[in-house]
């Protein structure tokens, strides 16, 4: 709108000057008459011009707010079109980061489809690598297959021939065996037979001396002395002639041992044999000494103990030999343990030839021979134990000798104090 009034103004302006330019021809003929309008227009101009010039100077003024506004309001709008470009700026820029991402996505999805068509590709390659190497191996394997079979036929070939001698050796060994077996036990049922009858023997001889205790004078111990020394005698003959049977069974089993390789189990019965022997030195020495100077043919029993259903009597003497029989049983079923431990062979004490022979330390005297190898199994049994599992659970190592608990003793022997 103030755009519209300046240019009507300058119009004015233009319109006035035109005017003026055509009066002031006729204003040169007429100068003495007009002289007096000339100055009133003058005056008239002069304000004209001064309300002109105020109205340029408003104008001017106007304008140049106009100008400010406008200015202002490019610089809004400048401002609002820097805003938008760089909003627009930052759009691209997240656009083309974006898209940058996205290729560098394409790319890796691509690197990465090829990097697994590479792994597949080496993985067929390997595959087929191995499957050649497997099939390779599979030959090689079926070559030394046919001949391993081819070498083992030959070896069973070979080992069937060996095992038809051996067999034949074995069975040959075994009838032997099993021959001298039979004739042990044979004997060794005739012994016990012998034993037996012996025991009710001595049971009613026990029997009679019960009843008679309290009556005994020096006649009738004098008697019963004899009777101990009869005894006596039978059964140290009976001992003798059992540790010469024995002696040659023990010769048979150490062939076996030796067949078999167990060494230390051979050393220990060696050693045992070795004791055997010097106990029968001991017994065809001690058969010229004088008996009635020994006193346990005088005293009387004051000792019992039970065993097989049965109470026995004894005195201090027999009860003595009793406890050595248990404590020889443990020793020696100690190192026949510790011997089959030494040799790797399965537990087994009643394969044991000093568990089956049970007489060291017996010298045929005070008790029976059954008597003393039924306490002598006892000790070995508990012996044999430890030794084979190397502890002392039913007895000590003092002094160089094996020897079993005393509470342990007790309890195998139970002996009962008669007076």
């Amino acid at each position: 709108m103030k755009v519209n009034s300046l240019k009507r103004m300058i119009l004015a302006i233009v319109i006035g000057a035109v005017s003026l330019l055509g009066i002031g021809g006729s204003v040169y003929a007429q100068q003495t008459e007009q002289e007096k309008r000339q100055q009133q227009r003058k005056e008239q101009q002069q304000k004209r011009q001064e309300q002109r010039q105020q109205a340029q100077a408003q104008d001017r003024g106007e304008r140049q707010q106009d100008r400010q506004q406008a200015q202002r309001q490019q610089a809004q709008e400048q401002r609002q079109q820097q805003r938008q470009q760089d909003m627009r700026q930052q759009q691209r820029q997240q656009q083309d980061q974006e898209q940058r991402q996205r290729m560098v996505q394409q790319r890796q999805q691509e690197q990465e489809r090829q990097q697994q068509q590479r792994l597949a590709q080496e993985r067929q390659q390997q595959q087929q690598a191995r499957q050649q190497d497997r099939q390779q191996d599979q030959q090689r394997l079926e070559r030394q297959r046919q001949q391993e079979q081819r070498q083992q036929a030959l070896e069973r070939q070979q080992n069937q021939q060996e095992r038809q001698r051996r067999l034949a050796q074995d069975r040959e060994q075994q009838q032997r065996q099993n021959e001298a077996l039979q004739q042990q036990k044979q004997r060794q049922a005739r012994q016990q037979d012998r034993q037996e009858q012996q025991r009710d023997r001595l049971a009613d001889q026990r029997q009679n001396q019960r009843e008679q205790r309290q009556i005994l004078t020096q006649q009738q111990k004098q008697r019963l002395a004899e009777q101990r020394l009869e005894q006596q005698r039978l059964r140290q003959a009976q001992y003798r002639d059992r540790l010469l049977e024995q002696e040659r069974l023990l010769q048979q089993q150490q062939r076996i041992l030796q067949q078999q390789r167990r060494l230390a189990q051979l050393r220990y019965q060696q050693r045992y044999l070795d004791r055997l022997r010097q106990q029968q030195v001991y017994l065809q020495n001690v058969r010229y000494n004088d008996y009635y100077n020994d006193p346990y043919y005088y005293e009387q029993n004051n000792y019992r103990y039970y065993r097989s259903g049965r109470y026995y009597e004894t005195n201090r003497y027999g009860a003595d030999l009793l406890r050595q029989a248990v404590n020889n049983g443990y020793e020696e079923g100690f190192r026949a343990g510790q011997a089959d431990r030494e040799d790797r062979w399965r537990y087994g004490y009643q394969d044991s030839y000093g568990y089956q022979d049970a007489n060291f330390g017996y010298n045929g005297s005070y008790v029976d021979q059954s008597e003393y190898n039924y306490y002598f199994r006892e000790g070995f049994r508990r012996g044999y134990e430890d030794g084979y599992y190397s502890r002392y659970q039913y007895g000590n190592y003092s002094n160089g000798k094996y020897a079993i608990l005393g509470a342990v003793l007790s309890q195998v022997l139970n002996l009962q104090n008669l007076f």
